[in-house]
Formats: structure tokens, C-alpha cells, sequence
């Protein structure tokens, strides 16, 4: 039912977004269409809980290669699709493809019901973690333009520090939390969830300075005057290398570890930022730059899960990697957000960002991703070493690399 509730959902968001007449109305259908960056965990879930235990691993791994073929495809046949018919073409693409979803689960997929009662959801927790988000994310987008000095902004970083802290203490009391963060009690667990955060905001902030850096018009000295077909073409190293990557894991952990793995990674992904931010007179440097960026996320995201689960008792595993996501998605929305507020603060005289702006996006994506190196190699990692009972099998840890790492690619 969730999986049913999930797809209605976004398709109803699609053709909201399609419909839209105004600003307001396409953001109310793209926060509804939102609702499916949830429900790829839960497809794998349901594969795990469905599948006889032999099929588990191959069916996942299908899931996730076919989530890495879609964003590889998807800019590109969107940028067709509203180049053709604008951008609510695009939209009603995405509407349609959602719709088939939601009937193949309909049709495909058991019913949940008699399997237990699950935990109720904390909507406390909810609530409050949604505005403490917004308010935050709204005082970065806009800091530059509205004063980082002004009432207005400090007022919502206050504001939104203020419900953070009260969203933690109620996390901390409620018997069954949104987000379990007593798991950050584990050190190794902490080290992951920090290094996810800091790379989550470098990679959005790639992914929102790239794309329009190549679309930029060569009339004001940089760029390639793309199309936005071309644009999404540039990403599809990034999707690539991040899926084949991360098959390369089990065998670089087995000969470095997995602090090194962690470490290289994140510079890896620093170098794919630093070699943009000085050579881009040239488009084929745009596609090197986001597949070597590939290979670092690619291995270092994979690499994230199976640091966590080895840290915990098997039992809390969907609650750690369920925090896991958290982090990992608050990253992703905090980088788009900087990424913005940096171009916006860079503005040249004809109205568009500066390739000074761009290229400072790009260096402070590669710090991001020093920095996630540092913590990764620094913070404390003090393992504690749980009983043989309570430890996640091999097998299932190899897993859980594998497609967490597959999954961040779509």
C-alpha cells in the first residue's frame, strides 16, 4: 500500500506540475513528485522481504542498474521533450511513466496487509523536521540577495537552529523516533553519516553549477552556448562510472580497507572538481571531469553503508541506514542551496552568473570533498566489536554497499 500511496502521489505531482500556471502550483506538484526519492529503498525492501533469499541479490542489482540507466537518460530525454513541447511536455512524460509504475505495482506487487503491525510513524518528528529543513535552506538560497546581516535571515537561521534542537530532544525521548540518532553513539557511524553530509552538499553543488556553466552562452566568454539535451549528456559519465565503480568495492576494501577506500574516494571526487574549476575552455573536459567525479562518489557512497552496518547490531541496520538517508538527502538539498547563493553573489552585467562564480562553486565543491577525506580518515573510528550474533553477515554487508552505492546513481 505504501509503494501504491508513494506512486499516486507522484503522479498526481506530475500532472500538477504540467497544469501549473504559476510558480506556486509547479512548486506544489514537484514537492509531490518529491515523494518518489523515498520509495527506492522501499523497492528493494519489498524485494528482500518478497523474493526467495537467492533472488535477493540479483533482483537488487537489477533495480539499481536500471535506476543508473535512468538518470543517465533522463536529462537528456527531458532536455528533447521540453525543447519540442516545453517544459510541461517534460512533465507529462514523467507523469506517464509513473502512471505504468503505479499499474505494474498494482498488478505485480502482494499486498502488505497481515504482516504485522509496523511502528506508527512520528509525526511530531515530522513536523518539526520539515520546517527546521525549510527554514534553513531558505536563509542559505537567499542569504545573498536578501543581507546575510538582515533580520529576515538571521531570524530563520535562528529559527531553524532552534527547531533542530527541539527535533532532536523529541528524537531522543519518543519511543519510536523518525530518525534513530542514538546510533550516532557508535563513532564509526558517526564518521559515515558526517562524510555523507559533506559529500552530498559537494556533489549537488556540481550538479547545479555544471550543468548551467555548459549551457552558458560563449557571447560573455565562457561556456558552450549547449543545448540542455547536451547538458544532461554531460552527466551521464557521472551516472557510469559511480554505477561500475562501486562493483570495484569488495576487492579495493579487501586491499586497502575501508578507511583508505573512504579517504580515496573523497579525493578522488576533490580532484574531479579542482580539474573543471581550471580547465573548461573545452566540452569533452566537462564529461572528464564529472566521470572522474563518478569514480570518487561512486566508491565512496558505496563504501558509506558497509562502514555503518558493520558498527551496529544487525537488528538496528534499517534504522541506521534509514538515518543514513536522511543525512544523506539533507546534503544533497544543502548543496543546491549554496551552489545558488554563491552564483547568485556573482552576477556580471548581463544578468547571468560570472565564470568567476562557477568556478568558485567548483572549488568550494572540491573542499567539501577534502574535507569529507579529512573526516573520513581522522574521525574517531573506534569499531566496537559486537557479538557474532548481532553482526550483519558478509554476505548481506557486500549487499548493502553494492546497492546503496547503485541507488545514489539514480
Amino acid at each position: 500500500m505504501t509503494l501504491l500511496g508513494g506512486l499516486a502521489v507522484v503522479t498526481a505531482g506530475g500532472v500538477v506540475a504540467a497544469l501549473a500556471g504559476g510558480l506556486g502550483m509547479l512548486l506544489v506538484g514537484r514537492g509531490l513528485q518529491g515523494v518518489g526519492l523515498g520509495l527506492a529503498p522501499l523497492v528493494m525492501a519489498t524485494a528482500r522481504d518478497e523474493l526467495p533469499q537467492a533472488k535477493v541479490a540479483p533482483m537488487i542489482a537489477l533495480l539499481s542498474v536500471s535506476a543508473g540507466a535512468g538518470l543517465g537518460a533522463g536529462y537528456p530525454i527531458s532536455g528533447v521533450l521540453a525543447g519540442a513541447w516545453g517544459l510541461a511536455g517534460a512533465y507529462w512524460f514523467g507523469t506517464i511513466v509513473s502512471g505504468l509504475a503505479l499499474i505494474c505495482v498494482a498488478a505485480v506487487v502482494p499486498p502488505s496487509a497481515g504482516r504485522g503491525d509496523p511502528d506508527r510513524l512520528d509525526r511530531v518528528g515530522a513536523v518539526l523536521l520539515a520546517p527546521a529543513l525549510v527554514t534553513t535552506l531558505v536563509a542559505v538560497a537567499e542569504g545573498t540577495q536578501w543581507g546575510w546581516g538582515s533580520p529576515t535571515i538571521i531570524g530563520l537561521l535562528a529559527a531553524g537552529a532552534v527547531l533542530f534542537t527541539v527535533w532532536v530532544v523529541q528524537q531522543l525521548r519518543t519511543e519510536n523516533p523518525l530518525v534513530q540518532l542514538r546510533l550516532l553513539r557508535h563513532p564509526s557511524v558517526l564518521s559515515a553519516d558526517a562524510c555523507a553530509l559533506v559529500l552530498g552538499v559537494a556533489m549537488y553543488m556540481m550538479l547545479s553549477g555544471v550543468p548551467e556553466f555548459v549551457q552558458s552562452p560563449r557571447s560573455g566568454g565562457f561556456g558552450f552556448s549547449a543545448s540542455a539535451v547536451v547538458a544532461g549528456l554531460v552527466l551521464i559519465p557521472l551516472s557510469f562510472f559511480m554505477l561500475t565503480s562501486s562493483r570495484a568495492l569488495p576487492t579495493l576494501v579487501s586491499r586497502t580497507g575501508i578507511r583508505a577506500v573512504l579517504a580515496l574516494g573523497c579525493l578522488i571526487s576533490a580532484l574531479g572538481c579542482g580539474f573543471f574549476a581550471v580547465f573548461h575552455g573545452a566540452l569533452w573536459q566537462a564529461f572528464v571531469m564529472t566521470g572522474v567525479l563518478g569514480v570518487g562518489l561512486g566508491t565512496t557512497f558505496a563504501a558509506i553503508p558497509g562502514v555503518i552496518v558493520q558498527a551496529i547490531p544487525a537488528r538496528e541496520t534499517g534504522s541506521a541506514l534509514g538515518f543514513y538517508q536522511v543525512v544523506r538527502f539533507t546534503g544533497f538539498s544543502l548543496g543546491s542551496a549554496l551552489a545558488a547563493t554563491v552564483l547568485a553573489a556573482h552576477i556580471g552585467d548581463n544578468g547571468q552568473p560570472t565564470v568567476g562564480g562557477y568556478t568558485l562553486v567548483l572549488w568550494i565543491s572540491a573542499g567539501f570533498c577534502a574535507l569529507a577525506a579529512a573526516l573520513a580518515w581522522f574521525l574517531p573510528a573506534r569499531s566496537t566489536r559486537l557479538p557474532p550474533a548481532e553482526r550483519l553477515a558478509a554476505e548481506e554487508t557486500r549487499l548493502v554497499e553494492q546497492t546503496d552505492g547503485d541507488d545514489l546513481s539514480a
